[in-house]
């Protein structure tokens, strides 16, 4: 007889919640909507509109098949195939019609996807049939090991940004300089490089921002500047140690890092025992590349990864998703969650489009249900549209009158929608490996040349390296590093001025390529000042696939030409040429 282990309840973490978090009570509309269900129930309490003057009759579109993409393999050592991003259905069919119908007569709240219930005021969890989908995927498929009782309860959210906001509010004080004691002021720890929409979030609420230094994994546990060192050195006089911590483990943005399991296990202790909530951002968790490291080996002519390496990955254990792809993905905080102590971020934002403005948050139940109630005092729920069509596409119509996305119109199922995860990863892989092997041949600059001695004349062949950067094992950037010591100029300015005269040199007619300063992604000042001028942020996903190989050749051959330049005056003309300047003449004609 085997016994399994019992698992821990979820810590308590009410100590955590602000002021505000801990006054809010439940909507009273919303509970009363409970009496809504009775069966024939004759509503004359309610404030609803009467769907029959809705003026949308259904809600239809065409959408992809979810094998419209060719995925890449999941083995670390194997590489994608080129040229693979073609529809792969069989004949002319790519896409499937979806219908919402304006009323459904399923009496299964789960399954009912009508015009007549999504347009609807409705829960603040989100649409029933939606919720239960992505509840389901979520504890079953994406996470089936998390380590404590129960497992997580989910909220359907606007986005991640929405999701952030609202943990942000629910976990924190507002603190006013020059009004509160600095002795209560509460801090927010990130990546120094990071997602400045967070910091953003998170500052005008009077939190300290307590940048952590990373490597090409992400966020570092130990050494100079790393998380420990952080914790156990806290100077008090900046205020209250943080207790959040916001990150992107997966695709970091900006710089593609993807942080290992032991390392996760490493920063999840040193957070258990500093009793601090890990805010998990993680939009770009299928976006995951185990083929990275061996094509940059051979770009670079270096022995790739034998027989002997590992296959096939497999993360979840001791429980499988059901799905290869899933079980090959690094997993989530959530896999070592013993505490309850990760709230996850969700979106559909990089799977379906960033204009649903639709995502959830994943988290232990009670501080769901504190989010519950923020969102039942603020967005309520995502749009009815948006998750009406999401709901008939992945879960397919259970009404004669409604149709599905797949070839049988019955819906993609949980199948489907992992097929077409699997092929959104195949697309941006590719275009990663165009864009990085285009990057590796061209880092260095070339120059050749004579030299002679008394007897005798010899050619030279000298390189200079103008970037570096690392093949990104996730997300959808390459985070480049400017080696502006090797530039004929740089003892004769400074490092910001050739940090912009390149950015503005990269953007005239000649290369026309818009690549993210650094100095975007600083966490703070100090680290805008010292090092954000050193790196670009190079995105491969939003131009067409047939310009990424373009684009990536003039990045590289600006950046020839900008190391060519002898004279601080032909720096200072492009600088005077500014970006701004040749907008402002946009507009203007």
């Amino acid at each position: 007889m085997v016994l399994t282990k019992e698992k821990p309840e979820p810590l308590d973490l009410s100590h955590h919640y602000s002021h505000v978090t801990k006054n809010r009570g439940s909507s009273a509309v919303k509970d009363f909507y409970k009496y809504f269900r009775i069966p024939n129930i004759g509503n004359l309490a309610g404030g609803l509109p009467n769907h029959n003057y809705f003026p949308f009759d259904t809600l239809e579109g065409a959408a992809a098949l979810p094998n419209r993409f060719e995925p890449t393999p999941n083995k670390p050592v194997d590489s994608p195939a080129q040229n693979r991003s073609h529809p792969l259905a069989a004949g002319d069919l790519t896409t499937s019609q979806v219908v919402v119908p304006k009323t459904s007569d399923n009496t299964d709240l789960l399954r009912k996807i009508d015009l007549k219930s999504a347009l609807q005021y409705g829960t603040s969890q989100g649409y029933p049939p939606l919720y239960s989908f992505l509840r389901q995927f979520t504890r079953e498929n994406m996470h089936p090991n998390v380590p404590y009782a129960g497992g997580p309860e989910i909220i359907l959210t606007c986005g991640n940004t929405d999701g952030l906001f609202k943990t942000v509010e629910a976990l924190s004080n507002v603190w006013v300089a020059g009004q509160d004691s600095v002795e209560i002021r509460q801090g927010m720890i990130v990546e120094e490089f990071c997602y400045m929409t967070a910091v953003q979030t998170a500052r005008p609420r009077g939190l300290n921002i307590v940048p952590i230094k990373i490597d090409d994994e992400g966020m570092k546990a130990s050494g100079e500047g790393g998380l420990a060192h952080v914790l156990d050195n806290w100077d008090e006089s900046k205020g209250k140690r943080p207790h959040l911590m916001y990150t992107v483990t997966v695709g970091q943005n900006p710089t593609s890092g993807v942080l290992s399991v032991e390392r996760r296990k490493e920063i999840y202790a040193l957070c258990s025992k500093y009793d601090i909530i890990i805010i998990e951002d993680d939009p770009y968790w299928y976006l995951q590349y185990p083929s990275a490291t061996n094509a940059a080996m051979v770009a670079q002519g270096q022995p790739v990864l034998d027989e002997t390496a590992p296959g096939l990955r497999n993360f979840n254990t001791p429980k499988s998703s059901g799905y290869q792809f899933l079980d090959s993905l690094v997993p989530s905080y959530l896999a070592v969650d013993t505490d309850g102590r990760v709230v996850r971020l969700d979106t559909f934002s990089k799977t379906v489009a960033p204009g649903c403005r639709l995502g959830w948050i994943a988290t232990q139940p009670a501080l769901c249900e504190r989010l519950l109630r923020i969102n039942e005092c603020s967005t309520q729920q995502p749009s009815g549209f948006v998750q009406s069509m999401i709901a008939e596409m992945i879960m397919g119509p259970h009404n004669p009158n409604g149709r599905g996305g797949g070839k049988d119109d019955l819906g993609w199922k949980t199948d489907g929608w992992v097929r077409w995860l699997e092929g959104l990863r195949g697309n941006y892989e590719r275009r990663m490996q165009t864009m990085c092997k285009i990057f590796d041949e061209g880092k260095q600059l070339v120059k050749t040349g004579r030299r002679q001695s008394m007897s005798q004349e010899w050619s030279v062949v000298d390189t200079v390296p103008m970037f570096d950067f690392v093949w990104p094992l996730g997300g959808m950037f390459v985070w480049v590093k400017l080696n502006f010591d090797t530039h004929p100029l740089w003892k004769k300015t400074s490092h910001d001025k050739l940090s912009r005269g390149l950015w503005i040199h990269l953007t005239t007619p000649k290369y026309l390529v818009l690549v993210a300063p650094g100095s975007l992604f600083a966490a703070t000042e100090e680290i805008r000042q010292e090092k954000s001028s050193s790196y670009f942020r190079i995105c491969f996903a939003a131009v067409d696939e047939a310009d990424v190989a373009g684009m990536s050749h003039r990045f590289v051959e600006g950046c020839k030409s900008f190391w060519a330049k002898k004279k601080l005056d032909d720096i200072d003309e492009d600088m005077a040429e500014d970006i701004e300047q040749r907008l402002l003449a946009l507009h203007m004609c």
